[in-house]
């Protein structure tokens, strides 16, 4: 097989564009997230702080400044995309869990008149007895 049909086997399977789409969606994920951040959260944590944004957050320890604003609006873009995918994750996972036991609660299975009456003669043949059955019509 040549190295083109074999990389195109590859490609085309579910796993890899599946991962393709998941690239692509968590990379607009992660501009939504940004946006909302810079745009929202971050005024909010400069009111706090006290700075006109964010990024202005500055460490000085002795003579060496630390710029922290960029680190801490990471952190909590990091902390929103955490919690949207703990929640998508912990949604499948009930999905998952109603379907494994909706599967495990099988009933027992219903049997014809004709089947009864066949298990009937065979247990009466393997107890070695032979008992009359009454059957009505």
């Amino acid at each position: 097989m040549s190295f083109l049909k074999e990389f195109k086997e590859f490609a085309v399977k579910g796993n890899v564009v599946d991962l393709a789409v998941a690239v692509v969606l968590g990379t607009a994920f992660g501009k939504v997230v940004s946006a909302v951040t810079d745009s929202i959260i971050a005024p909010i944590l400069a009111l706090v702080v006290g700075k006109v944004s964010v990024a202005d957050v500055k460490l000085t320890i002795v003579n060496t400044v630390f710029p922290v604003g960029l680190l801490l609006q990471s952190i909590v873009d990091f902390f929103i995309i955490a919690l949207v995918l703990f929640g998508i994750i912990k949604a499948m996972n009930t999905i998952n869990r109603k379907k494994e036991t909706q599967a495990a609660q099988v009933s027992s299975p219903k049997y014809t008149l004709t089947e009864q009456l066949l298990m009937d003669i065979r247990d009466n043949f393997n107890d070695g007895t032979s008992k009359k059955t009454n059957i009505k019509q």
